[in-house]
């Protein structure tokens, strides 16, 4: 699902992809104004509303697409606080690729939002190889380390570890 043109969060994607700052405080009239219509009664009810989930809310499709997840909801005050997530996970060069470890690929694995069947489909493994890597029962082969990486940049994760080349 993608923050499409002409949709109802489309502004505040864009809104936010644009912006420089890596924390933007919104207050809920702010968010109202950039949409040019009232969010929903839910969006002042509870913190669902301003979960980052990567299904099934266009919301969150709008700020999570922008680079953005909401880390703070303060209702009492009407403010919304977006983050770009800072967090690389490192995963260590080994001669011309990468060597995983089981964070970094339980982490590339939620960034993706697929569960370990999902992701072991996308690497034509077993969903219980995907389990023993999360687990450090074993590490990714070499070859399996590169198709991550090709993986990991393809999906925008956030990984530090620049594979050397030389």
């Amino acid at each position: 699902m993608a923050a499409k043109p002409g949709s109802k969060y489309h502004p505040l994607f864009r809104h936010l992809q644009q912006a420089a700052a890596d924390r933007i405080v919104l207050r809920l009239d702010q968010i109202e104004a950039l949409l040019d219509e009232p969010l929903p009664a839910s969006a002042r009810r509870g913190t669902a509303f301003w979960a980052n989930r990567r299904r099934g809310g266009h919301q969150a499709t709008a700020w999570m697409e922008a680079g953005y997840h909401v880390t703070e909801v303060d209702l009492a005050h009407g403010r919304i606080v977006f983050e770009r997530p800072l967090i690389h996970y490192q995963v260590k060069p080994q001669g011309d690729s990468w060597q995983w470890d089981g964070e970094a690929v339980r982490a590339l694995r939620a960034h993706m939002d697929v569960n370990q069947g999902e992701l072991a489909a996308i690497l034509g493994v077993r969903q219980q190889t995907v389990s023993e890597w999360e687990n450090d029962i074993y590490r990714p082969t070499r070859s399996r380390s590169k198709h991550l990486a090709i993986i990991a940049e393809r999906a925008e994760f956030p990984f530090k570890g620049e594979a050397d080349t030389t």
